[in-house]
Order: C-alpha cells, then structure tokens, then sequence
C-alpha cells in the first residue's frame, strides 16, 4: 500500500472516531458487567480500579464467595484508601450451609448498599455479585433498586458467571468472557500472584 494511500485511510479512520468522540456527550456514572465462563472478570474490575485510584478517583469493593482466600489486589489497593468487604464465608460450595451462607451474604450486602448511596465513591466494585442473586441468597429486586438510585456520577462494576438478564439489561457496558484454553484444565495449580 502506498504511503498516500494509507494516509487517506487512516483519515477515514480518524474522521470516525473523532465523530463517536464528538457524539458521546454524556457525563454519569455507568454500569457495567463482567459475566462469562472464562478467566478474568474479577482481574478486569481489579484493573479499573487501579486505574481509578491512579487518576485519584474513590473507589469501594465488597467481594462475595472469595472473602477468605489471600488477595493480592487488596493488599495494594487498600493502604490508597480503597475499602474492601468481603463475605466471610468464602466459597459456598465450601460451606455447604445455606442459612449461614445467606446470612453472610446478607451482611456483605449492608455493606454494598451503604457504598452504592455513598457519593464519595466513584467506584463500586460488587465482586461474584451475580452468583448470590442466582443462588437466591440474594434478591433480585433489592440489588436492583440499589443500582437504579446510586449516585448519578458513580460507576459500578458487578462480576461473575450467569448474570441475571435483568441486571444485563439495565447495563450500560457488559463484557463477556469466553474460555478458550486454562491452565488449571491441564493440571497446572491456581499461583499466587496470578491466579489469585
């Protein structure tokens, strides 16, 4: 491709995207959602956040089922004034007590619902939200109301597989994850620092 060439499609490219960025005039918080079977929709949400905290944005997790295994996230999150709250059960498929599995998720809710009316926080990261309301430990109706009356500037990310179609819909950004290959199918042990 000649030079002259290129140089006009690229200005084609450019002439598109500045009219997106031209279009895009809104300025609130969003909703987004990392769902799917594959790897990685905790370390994404984990990614915003840091991302966030850089640009000197407040920001607030409360993580359910993962609440007793280390996290490494949290180590460097938390001494630049991210507040974590985690479900202290940790796995339910752990536990295998349904009444102390919904109380504790219960208990990590009160927390989700006081950040998600904090106008403070910028960020609102609600980690493995999805499975609580699809093991009915949590009910749809409340996380909704919750996510259709938080503060207009904030952003909420809410991860984990099969999310509700309810939640999908009122949306803003969703991103699925899809498994193509995992190390952990091969044999290889979940690492410290990577995994987890």
């Amino acid at each position: 491709m000649s030079d002259d060439r290129y140089q006009q499609r690229q200005q084609r490219v450019k002439e598109k995207v500045d009219a997106r960025i031209a279009s895009a005039q809104q300025e609130r918080g969003i909703l987004m959602v990392f769902t799917g079977n594959g790897k990685g929709k905790t370390t994404a949400a984990f990614g915003t956040v840091t991302r966030a905290v850089g640009h000197g944005k407040k920001a607030g997790v409360v993580q359910f089922i993962k609440g007793t295994w280390p996290n490494g996230e949290r180590n460097l999150l938390e001494p630049h004034g991210v507040e974590f709250q985690t479900m202290a059960t940790g796995f339910t498929w752990e536990t295998q007590n349904r009444e102390s599995d919904t109380a504790a998720c219960l208990s990590a809710w009160q927390h989700a619902e006081r950040m998600l009316r904090d106008a403070s926080l910028d960020l609102v990261v609600l980690d493995e939200l999805t499975y609580m309301v699809a093991y009915d430990y949590l009910p749809l109706e409340v996380v909704l109301e919750a996510l259709n009356h938080r503060p207009e500037q904030q952003t909420v990310i809410i991860t984990g597989r099969g999310c509700h179609r309810d939640i999908l819909e009122i949306a803003d950004t969703v991103s699925e994850l899809r498994p193509v290959k995992h190390a952990f199918d091969a044999g290889v042990k979940a690492q410290m620092g990577i995994d987890y």
